[in-house]
């Protein structure tokens, strides 16, 4: 599977991003290869910190170390979750403990991938990302429902029937002709 970079960097550059990720290292590491893809990264070092960060920017996405002393990130992920049900966390971590894992599943986290991160990894892991947020934005748009009075309704529904075309082409051709 070949990505096209240019094409997911334009798509990942409208998005904000945060890590949390309690050891330095990697934390820079991860932020400094963010910041190729997204258009700001904020970083932290612990779940405290991070919640207030959160709060401050609501990051589109947020990845996320699960062993961290203080708050771990399945306890700042439940709390992220609370604030944003739609909120795209992604869990990084070097952690096999499938309790964790499975616990991290519960909170609802998008997706989860384990550490050593390489190139290849994180291009599948944008490439989910930004599917994700084309989902989201195309359930926001999709939903249109309209209130007619019981009489208008029926005769939409017959012109549909007989048309053999959706109840809402014949709502948007009256629409149309009402206001031309």
């Amino acid at each position: 599977m070949s990505v096209d970079l240019i094409q997911l960097t334009e798509q990942t550059k409208k998005l904000s991003a945060m890590v949390v990720e309690d050891e330095k290292v990697t934390n820079e590491l991860l932020s400094s290869t963010f910041k190729n893809f997204f258009s700001s990264v904020e970083s932290c070092f612990d779940g405290e910190s991070a919640l207030k960060v959160y709060l401050d920017n609501k990051p589109d996405v947020v990845f996320v170390d699960i062993i961290m002393s203080g708050m771990d990130g399945i306890e700042l992920s439940r709390k992220i979750r609370e604030i944003n049900p739609s909120q795209i966390i992604i869990v990084i971590s070097a952690s096999n403990d499938i309790e964790k894992i499975s616990e991290s599943i519960e909170v609802g986290v998008n997706s989860f991938i384990q550490k050593p991160i390489d190139t290849k990894k994180i291009i599948e892991l944008l490439t989910g990302v930004t599917a994700m947020i084309a989902k989201k934005k195309k359930v926001e748009t999709k939903t249109f429902s309209i209130s007619l009075p019981l009489d208008i309704y029926d005769t939409v529904n017959e012109n549909a029937k007989a048309e053999s075309i959706s109840k809402n082409a014949v709502i948007i051709r009256a629409l149309r002709s009402f206001y031309d």
